[in-house]
């Protein structure tokens, strides 16, 4: 499938095998029409688009490895503050006994439901913590009712009311490595590959 591989922003020493987009900016393969998909590596989102993706999508999928060394993943909520992913959950969850185990964890973004256009989709891997203190319950479940429910104070409360439990805590995930994939820029090497109406949609 499509494959972008880009360091993470903000993220100084980390080992992340990429090459630079610079190296791509005069390849004369980017430059014509493409003949196949194999290199998608100028593909990448901007990290404007990146960082406008993080703030308008209000759900990712959470991946994590259980006890047999299985993937599995959920649709969970987030918030993206200060390099890092913040997620919640009840503390019986499978998957808080299974970060416990083994930290490393993935998390996928797409623009789908976001209001932004379809095609965007930024990967991570990284390490999560889970946090148990009301040091920073204290200020993630109002930052993060505040990305739900930004518009309605009263729900916005009623959801933070739900959300302080005992028993909940919160998954600070760490990213350390980012693959991300911008459809429009495949598309505008392949236009033919498009159905009229979606060549319209997008300028080409």
């Amino acid at each position: 499938g499509p494959r972008v591989v880009t360091p993470v922003a903000g993220e100084p020493g980390l080992s992340v095998r990429a090459i630079p987009r610079s190296a791509f900016s005069t390849n004369e393969k980017w430059r014509n029409p493409m003949e196949d998909y194999e290199d998608l590596t100028d593909c990448g989102l901007s990290e404007e688009l990146e960082a406008e993706l993080l703030a308008a999508q209000r759900e990712c999928v959470f991946q994590w490895t259980n006890r047999d060394g299985e993937p599995f993943g959920v649709i969970m909520s987030f918030l993206y503050t200060g390099g890092k992913f913040w997620l919640t959950a009840a503390e019986r969850r499978a998957r808080i006994r299974a970060v416990r185990r083994d930290p490393r964890v993935a998390i996928t973004v797409t623009s789908t439901g976001s209001g932004m256009r379809s095609g965007l989709t930024a990967s991570y891997k990284g390490i999560a913590t889970v946090h148990d203190d009301a040091s920073v319950k204290d200020w993630f479940y109002p930052a993060f009712c505040t990305k739900l429910r930004p518009d309605d104070e009263s729900a916005r409360a009623a959801f933070q009311n739900h959300l302080d439990s005992p028993d909940r805590v919160v998954i600070e995930v760490d990213p350390t490595y980012k693959l991300s994939f911008d459809s429009r820029l495949l598309w505008q090497r392949s236009p033919d590959a498009l159905p009229e109406h979606r060549r319209r949609e997008l300028g080409l």
